[in-house]
């Protein structure tokens, strides 16, 4: 994923828990969120079920306007966000095209 970010459109992951396990880390989500935000807001797009419950916990601890959680799917999403970011485009529409991508064919 960090291909496809750059400096002023990070695209950080949080994928695991503190110690290297499979899961979702509180910690690791709270760090993401912060090296991802560039003033203009971040979006999380979570991939599965603990992620999501993590993610959730992280912002009712953490309460902020401009960080939102996005169901979306995490590639396709990410690229779409990240592509929409790179143009200027404001929080309300870089979520959009996140939830837009659902929607893109592939074949």
């Amino acid at each position: 994923m960090g291909q496809i970010g750059s400096d002023s459109v990070p695209v950080t992951v949080a994928g695991g828990t503190d110690d290297g396990r499979i899961g979702t880390s509180y910690n690791l989500v709270l760090q993401a969120i912060s090296k991802a935000d560039r003033g203009g807001g971040v979006i999380v797009l979570p991939d599965l079920g603990s992620a999501v419950l993590t993610t959730r916990t992280v912002l009712e601890d953490h309460p902020r306007s401009d960080v939102l959680i996005i169901d979306a799917p995490f590639v396709e999403g990410a690229v779409a966000a990240v592509v929409t970011a790179s143009t200027g485009a404001d929080l309300k529409t870089v979520a959009d095209a996140a939830k837009e991508a659902r929607h893109a064919l592939k074949l």
